[in-house]
C-alpha cells in the first residue's frame, strides 16, 4: 500500500509564491519518477512537472523560470516551489509517483491565485 499526501495549497495574490509538498509511504522500494499535475476548472489534467530518481526534470512551458521540481529521495518526498503566480496557475494540483511500473495520485490540493 503506498500513499501519497500533499501539503502547501491555498490562496495567494498574483506575483505571489508558494511551495507544495508531496510525502510517499508504505510499500515504497525506490520511487522512478515524482510528479505534480494540476487540473482547472473545466479543463483536462495537465503535467506541470516531473523529476526522475537522478535528478531530470521536466516542465511545462507555461510554468518554464517560475516553477522549480524537487526531491528528497532520503524522504521519499517532492517539492514544488511556485514563484511569480498568476490567475491562469489557479487549479488542484495532484501528485504522482511512479513506484514498480505503477502511477499512484495524491488526493490533491488546491491552489488560487486571486487578488
Amino acid at each position: 500500500q503506498v500513499q501519497l499526501v500533499e501539503s502547501g495549497g491555498g490562496l495567494v495574490q498574483p506575483g505571489g509564491s508558494l511551495r507544495l509538498s508531496c510525502a510517499a509511504s508504505g510499500s515504497i522500494f525506490s520511487i522512478a519518477r515524482m510528479g505534480w499535475y494540476r487540473q482547472a476548472p473545466g479543463k483536462q489534467r495537465e503535467l506541470v512537472a516531473a523529476i526522475t530518481d537522478g535528478g531530470s526534470t521536466t516542465y511545462a512551458d507555461s510554468v518554464k523560470g517560475r516553477f522549480t521540481i524537487s526531491r528528497d529521495n532520503s524522504k521519499n518526498t517532492a517539492y514544488l516551489q511556485m514563484n511569480s503566480l498568476k490567475p491562469e496557475d489557479t487549479a488542484v494540483y495532484y501528485c504522482i509517483a511512479l513506484i514498480r511500473l505503477r502511477d499512484y495520485w495524491g488526493q490533491g490540493t488546491q491552489v488560487t491565485v486571486s487578488s
